[in-house]
């Protein structure tokens, strides 16, 4: 008896309207679909999710005090290079990395991770480079 693994699969691509959302319920989402644990043949290594094309990341929600309270470091390489932002901050400047940030900690830390993060693409406002592709409107839960 062999171990049925499936073909790539064809991928997909899936439209989310982030107006509204919490961030982390919304992260969790969309990093199921990246995974593709959505779809019946579901393999743990392999990547047969879908593309995710998220729009409106501008109008996403944090719940509580994140807004001020919520850190995102980066580190320079310097000493003395530790830079921190505040989720409000964030949230003014660069609106896409906000969800970025949340589905990559969600995602395997390996080249399948790094895999599957390509195919997120987040987009600030209403308007995305993607409709020839047809995207399918998500449901959200």
């Amino acid at each position: 008896m062999s171990t049925y693994f499936p073909k790539e699969s064809q991928n997909d691509w899936v439209l989310v309207d982030a107006t509204g959302q919490t961030v982390g319920r919304l992260a969790t989402q969309i990093a199921s679909v990246l995974r593709g644990k959505h779809k019946p043949d579901f393999t743990p290594n392999q990547a047969g999710g879908d593309f995710v094309v998220v729009v409106n990341a501008e109008k996403v929600v944090f719940t509580g005090n994140k807004l001020e309270q919520k850190v995102y470091t980066r580190y320079t390489g310097y000493p003395g290079g530790l830079k921190l932002t505040t989720a409000g901050e964030m949230l003014e400047k660069h609106p896409e990395r906000v969800l970025e940030k949340a589905v990559w900690g969600m995602l395997p830390k390996n080249r399948l991770g790094r895999k599957l993060i390509r195919r997120l693409k987040v987009y600030a406002g209403e308007a995305h480079p993607h409709a020839a592709q047809q995207p399918a409107q998500m449901e959200l839960r």
